[in-house]
């Protein structure tokens, strides 16, 4: 049989609890009944000390013990202690042993340890005091001592402690299932409610959530971390679909213009010559950039880029990426400002990699700046980094579109759409080879009034 958290932290609880109760009880009890014991022994034996001298005074008296032979009821007037001088004899039921019954478990024995009178089987362990007189022992007073609690007030008292030692274990015990259900019940909640969303998560409900109580304990944190996995599954299943859907719609585009074509070929609307190939050819060119770019994408998410760094001037290759781009800049009517330093500026990167990094840059520009606009390019070295600025004029993008830039397949609308060509994959693959030459890439505004991208990457000393 399964049982429940709650359940087994309740039983838990109150069976420790009620085992502490029981230990605790059995003890007390144990104790009061050994320590009672050893009260009521001590007080016997003053009592007994007390005897000793008016017993010694009685045989003196008589000069035996025949006199309590002959007369046993005057035993109980000798044991009477002796009053001290100018104070009267104590009656015996004002001490505390008198009212235990101690002079009831007297026991006068002979020199030869034979009973005269009192208490008519002393025990092996009776507690014994010599009767001396004129320096010879002439008999013994023996104790026999508490063993148990039988009779009269010790047992109404030993019953008391007992019925108060029950009464007490009840109610820890009440008061630990109490506890322990207040536990079970309140403190379990927040995982209860944990367990079960958790159950709705992996059923593919990523909206479940655990209501988050303020608490900074771990069951709080807990709760506040779950709600975060859950938040962030969420957006990745968003992302997922978004993705999927943006991939099959700039899958779709080209193929359909391919089909398009070709079926127009076929039933002879267009002619087979050369302005007809090249446009199969560019459809053919864009799917294949846009399966590369995926691909590259798909690469960089599991790690399995590969780079081989080697010391380079990022000057010199931002020079010549400017250089390859100088034809299309002037196709655009963009003028192109080239700020590069007088002294190599070295980093440690793959080449291929930081060209295709500002080679997209440039692409990024290209595409989206307005025709008879401004490119800025500076490079310069600010501490321990190299500091790439990509400015391009109008137009602009929002400043709450910066941090999106980079998602896949994100494009602003409508100045920078796919009016201008591409999918929106190339800022995204540019982050992962910044990110993989432990760099950082950011979006801001332009001077120019377009868009500022700024690059960090470590520089060699």
């Amino acid at each position: 049989m399964k049982f429940s958290l709650a359940t087994r932290v309740f039983a838990a609880v109150l069976c420790t609890a009620g085992a502490v109760a029981v230990a605790m009880g059995v003890s007390a009890h144990v104790n009061l009944n050994r320590d009672f014991l050893g009260y009521l022994n001590e007080q016997a034996v003053g009592r007994l000390e007390l005897a000793v001298p008016s017993v010694t005074a009685g045989y003196r008296e008589h000069g035996s013990w025949a006199f309590l032979q002959r007369q046993p009821e005057r035993w109980f007037r000798l044991l009477r202690p002796l009053p001290d001088a100018g104070a009267a004899a104590p009656s015996p039921a004002q001490t505390p042993a008198e009212l235990t019954g101690a002079s009831r478990r007297f026991t006068l024995l002979d020199q030869n340890r034979q009973r005269i009178v009192g208490f008519p089987s002393p025990a092996a362990t009776a507690i014994e005091r010599p009767i001396v007189v004129d320096g010879l022992t002439v008999g013994w007073l023996a104790l026999t001592p508490f063993e148990s609690v039988s009779s009269g007030a010790e047992k109404r008292f030993a019953d008391a402690q007992l019925r108060a030692g029950w009464a007490v274990g009840v109610a820890v015990l009440l008061a630990a299932a109490a506890l322990a259900f207040w536990v079970s019940q309140r403190l379990l909640r927040p995982v209860r409610e944990i367990a079960e969303a958790t159950h709705r998560l992996t059923a593919g409900a990523y909206d479940a959530r655990v209501p988050e109580r303020g608490t900074a304990d771990e069951v709080g944190r807990l709760a506040h971390d779950f709600n975060q996995l859950a938040l962030t599954l969420q957006r990745n299943e968003a992302m997922r679909r978004e993705f999927m859907a943006d991939v099959s719609h700039e899958l779709r585009t080209p193929l359909a213009v391919l089909h398009g074509e070709l079926e127009a070929l076929e039933d002879g609307v267009h002619r087979l010559d050369a302005p007809a190939l090249r446009a199969l050819q560019g459809e053919v060119a864009t799917l294949h950039k846009l399966v590369d770019d995926l691909y590259e994408l798909s690469l960089a998410d599991i790690g399995a880029l590969s780079y081989r760094k080697t010391e380079l001037d990022l000057g010199a290759l931002l020079d010549e990426t400017a250089g390859a781009f100088g034809e299309r800049l002037r196709a655009r009517g963009l003028t192109l400002r080239l700020d590069l330093p007088a002294q190599p500026l070295a980093t440690f990167g793959d080449e291929r990699r930081l060209r295709q990094l500002f080679g997209n840059l440039f692409e990024n520009s290209c595409r989206y700046t307005d025709a008879g606009g401004a490119l800025h390019v500076q490079v310069r070295r600010e501490g321990r980094q190299a500091l790439v600025e990509v400015h391009d004029s109008a137009p602009g993008v929002a400043p709450e579109l910066l941090p999106r830039l980079f998602e896949r397949f994100f494009r602003v609308e409508p100045s920078r759409n796919r009016a201008s060509g591409g999918a929106g994959l190339g800022l995204s693959i540019c982050q992962r080879i910044v990110q993989a030459h432990e760099g950082r890439i950011e979006a801001g505004a332009s001077a120019l009034g377009g868009l500022c991208l700024r690059v960090e990457l470590p520089a060699l000393a």
